[in-house]
């Protein structure tokens, strides 16, 4: 069988997580023909974690990754660096879910140990990688409420939690827009492609950027990936691409492709707003306003603003996306810091997601020696780093907790037929984010 992708990715906006920390590493274009024992297709959170496991598993194996953007500038590079160990269902009212599950925060802190021991073995920048934990911001009494049920979600599964006040929720963030707050301590906040970056970086495997692979076919005992200027024969694939899992027609008619949008302020300094010099605050609805604000050690004193999502089964966003996007993040901005009205907004991107209708992954072999480690459901620091630990194990004959919790989950259910998925789902989204109004 051919596996060829159909499109391939592309991005709006610029990588704003790498921009603000200037060039990183260059790694080479393939351009000749290469062997090796594993490729790894995608240079994300997942491929690169299924590498790291691949070498601590068969440290002498010949790995290679190709990555169709430079590493970082895709989507890895595109999301707001939360890094979580919690329940944290996007298209539930709190983010408990329906699940009373204790299995899934034990394996978001193995993937989150797993990622802190690569942050020190490769030298990586702890800047980059902050196990600071974070908040539910709540700023009316509906977003309250949200709250105390997922606090009472987590106590019931022994998970602690602080609950913050107003006055407690200022002294952090400088804006008196939020009425409460419940911190959880267990999330990482990533610059995360400062971590990126330095993942690659560390690894002792053959990383080629600004290569996507074309398609990819058994030929003998090999499976051969075609790019524009060269070719990798491997033993065995690892598709490491999210959404883009359908592009190679694996799953085809099973996955929402959307698109979530943030806004990065300039530069403001250290003491344009009060509060802490580093925090991240999710909104207590799913559907509502993230906030992070980072310093000189993730980039300069900025705060960044994300919301807005929009179904986009072709898996580009349109510039009418953009421009509703950069208006409801001034929006958002403004009702938070009305004191930072003259601050321009110098980064606006958007970034993929893939979630699939039942909330499972696509982690699992697609045929002999083709794994996949996909559809992270909105979570792709966490889960992807999970689904590469998953597809690097099963490529070297091995399982554990990880392999196990990915092999009982579903197939990703099959969506409604086209275009009555993308409109059931536009105005489902519409509807979320009118009802989180405030938050």
């Amino acid at each position: 069988m051919i596996y060829t992708a159909r499109r391939l990715p592309r991005h709006q906006g610029p990588a704003a997580w790498a921009d603000i920390l200037g060039p990183g590493p260059d790694f080479a274009t393939l351009d000749a023909d290469v062997t090796a024992d594993v490729a790894i297709i995608g240079a994300g959170f997942a491929g690169l974690s299924a590498a790291r496991r691949v070498l601590q598993i068969w440290p002498q194996a010949r790995v290679v990754v190709l990555e169709a953007w430079r590493v970082a500038d895709g989507a890895a590079g595109r999301n707001s660096g939360f890094m979580i160990d919690l329940p944290h269902d996007l298209a539930s009212e709190d983010y408990a879910g329906a699940r009373d599950d204790r299995t899934l925060p034990r394996l978001n802190r193995q993937a989150i140990a797993f990622a802190g021991d690569a942050v020190a073995e490769y030298g990586i920048a702890p800047d980059f990688f902050d196990p600071a934990g974070k908040v539910n911001g709540a700023a009316t009494e509906a977003g309250d409420a949200h709250n105390r049920s997922y606090a009472k979600h987590l106590d019931g599964l022994g998970e602690p939690s602080e609950w913050l006040d107003a006055q407690a929720m200022e002294a952090l963030t400088g804006t008196r827009h939020y009425r409460s707050g419940l911190f959880t301590p267990g999330t990482v906040m990533l610059q995360p492609a400062g971590y990126v970056r330095g993942l690659a970086a560390g690894l002792p495997a053959r990383i080629y950027e600004r290569s996507p692979v074309l398609n990819f076919r058994r030929t003998g005992q090999d499976w051969v990936m075609r790019t524009p200027k060269g070719q990798v024969s491997a033993g065995r694939v690892i598709l490491a691409v999210n959404g883009h899992l359908e592009s190679f027609g694996v799953a085809r008619g099973r996955l929402i492709q959307l698109f979530l949008f943030a806004s990065m302020t300039e530069d403001i300094g250290a003491e344009a707003v009060g509060g802490a010099p580093r925090w991240g605050v999710t909104p207590s609805d799913p559907m509502g306003t993230t906030m992070r604000r980072i310093d000189a050690g993730q980039g300069g004193h900025r705060i960044v603003t994300r919301n807005c999502a929009v179904v986009r089964p072709g898996m580009r966003p349109l510039d009418r996306d953009m421009a509703r996007a950069a208006r409801a993040h001034a929006r958002a901005f403004a009702a938070r810091f009305p004191q930072l009205k003259a601050v321009r907004q110098e980064h606006v991107w958007g970034g993929h997601l893939c979630l699939s209708l039942n909330g499972v992954a696509h982690a699992r072999e697609i045929e002999q020696g083709v794994f996949s480690a996909c559809v992270q459901n909105g979570l792709g620091t966490t889960r992807g780093t999970l689904t590469g630990i998953a597809a690097a194990e099963r490529c070297c004959d091995q399982t554990s907790e990880v392999t196990d919790y990915f092999d009982v989950e579903d197939m990703p259910r099959r969506l409604p037929p086209q275009p009555f998925a993308t409109l059931g789902a536009t105005a489902y989204l519409r509807w979320k984010e009118w009802r989180a109004g405030a938050e």
